[in-house]
């Protein structure tokens, strides 16, 4: 069977995010972490995924990326190509959603594609061309303190107007309310008048149902992991893909449970309490990592103590809006990053090589440090803990057996979710080791 479908995510754990819906709708699916310089096995699988850390770095870096993961798909022949972002639109004025969407449009020779960041079971939705999180628009539910990229307008017609030369255009409710077809006259309507994206509004899940009937042969589809988990019965309805047993099929998970988060988003925060009434918790301070390695030796240490049992143990540089901004004020906003970036790469290197076989990750940021610093390539795509957020599978160069890996979406998961996860992957394996 052909490859379906070619996913380029400008980060890690949206990358997870979208092959988790892909898997949970019925596709074999591996996530690849940047493109492949060597063949990647495909024989078994519907779907790839190429993660890029590509959201927040300059516009013509992620193009030239978005472009050299696209060029690697069309070599494996994948019948669509989605470019996935986050639910939350994640951008600055300068992109990098419109020029990346724009370059992959124009490789394809394709006119126009659709913008669908919508993901209603997480609460994501989008009316009238406006973006939801919950019940508040988007730049009033904390996302306009994201460090990185902060959204100020929840407008998303005006708001990637200014990423792209292109004219926006929407697709309203009262448009996807009479169905898919009349959705695609729509769209062809905008695309005779040069609109080249078509932001859709969603709210529910009969919205995305009827986008991905209605988007289903364009050469490229955009947005967050809601349309992703529609996608994959329109294919079965045109013969595209048959039905699969166990397409999240992972091997038993051993070794030491660790949960490293760099992440400050409200949710991640909310998880990071949850844990620490629990179970054990050090802090990362980027002011006390930049004086030297003396702090950074102090997390070792005390992850080292508390692994001795089995874990779980937190490590995180997680902190309100407040602290974050003390410490991006002295010492530069990339250069905070970096800090923290490097920290967490160096404790999952050092604590993998020590027996942690168990390990949770929360952040894109953080999430991108960590595979790179652990040199992991590919993941297979396991069981859900909470929505967007799958158990993965990977080997690991250089060392035996197979790394279980969740990366987390700051935004996404229950309060409890670092204290469940564990518990998941100890039920979804053994269920799996004896079937």
């Amino acid at each position: 069977m052909a490859l379906l479908l070619g996913a380029i995510a400008d980060d890690f754990t949206g990358a997870t995010d979208l092959a988790n819906n892909l898997v949970r709708a019925g596709m074999r699916c591996v996530q690849v972490l940047g493109v492949p310089d060597s063949s990647v096995e495909l024989t078994d699988v519907d779907a790839v995924v190429v993660a890029l850390k590509s959201r927040s770095i300059p516009a013509d870096d992620a193009v030239a990326q978005s472009l050299a993961a696209l060029a690697w798909l069309q070599d494996q022949g994948a019948r669509q190509t989605f470019f996935k972002y986050c639910s939350t639109f994640d951008s600055t004025e300068a992109g990098n959603i419109g020029p990346v969407a724009d370059a992959l449009l124009k490789r394809l020779g394709s006119r126009q594609t659709v913008m669908v960041p919508a993901f209603p079971i997480n609460g994501r939705t989008v009316y009238q061309g406006h973006l939801f999180v919950g019940d508040r628009l988007l730049n009033e539910s904390g996302m306009e303190h994201h460090p990185l990229t902060p959204m100020t307008d929840a407008d998303l017609v005006r708001f990637l107007g200014h990423q792209t030369p292109h004219p926006v255009g929407l697709a309203s409710r009262t448009v996807l309310s009479r169905g898919a077809a009349a959705t695609r006259r729509h769209l062809d309507s905008l695309a005779e008048q040069n609109v080249r994206h078509v932001i859709c509004d969603t709210l529910d899940e009969n919205d995305l149902d009827v986008l991905a009937d209605a988007v289903v042969d364009y050469p490229l589809v955009t947005g967050g992991s809601g349309l992703g988990q529609a996608l994959p019965d329109k294919y079965r309805q045109r013969g595209w893909l048959q039905p699969v047993a166990e397409p999240g099929r992972l091997a038993k998970a051993s070794g030491c449970a660790l949960v490293l988060s760099g992440s400050c988003s409200r949710a991640t925060l909310a998880q990071v309490a949850h844990f620490l009434e629990h179970h054990p918790g050090f802090a990362l301070d980027p002011l006390s990592l930049a004086e030297g390695d003396k702090h950074l030796s102090q997390a070792l240490a005390f992850a080292r103590e508390h692994l001795a049992s089995g874990g779980p143990v937190l490590i995180y540089a997680s902190a309100d809006p407040e602290r974050v901004k003390a410490a991006q004020d002295t010492l530069g906003v990339a250069r905070a990053g970096e800090l923290v970036e490097h920290a967490m790469g160096q404790l999952a290197s050092c604590l993998v090589d020590e027996e942690v076989g168990r390990l949770v990750v929360a952040g894109g940021e953080t999430s991108g440090a960590v595979v790179s610093a652990l040199g992991v390539q590919q993941l297979r795509i396991g069981g859900q803990i909470d929505p967007g957020v799958p158990w993965t599978q990977s080997p690991m160069p250089g060392r035996e057996g197979l790394l279980s890996l969740a990366l987390k979406s700051g935004n996404f998961g229950g309060e409890d979710f670092f204290t469940r996860a564990f518990a998941v992957l100890d039920e979804m394996t053994a269920e799996e080791s004896c079937a």
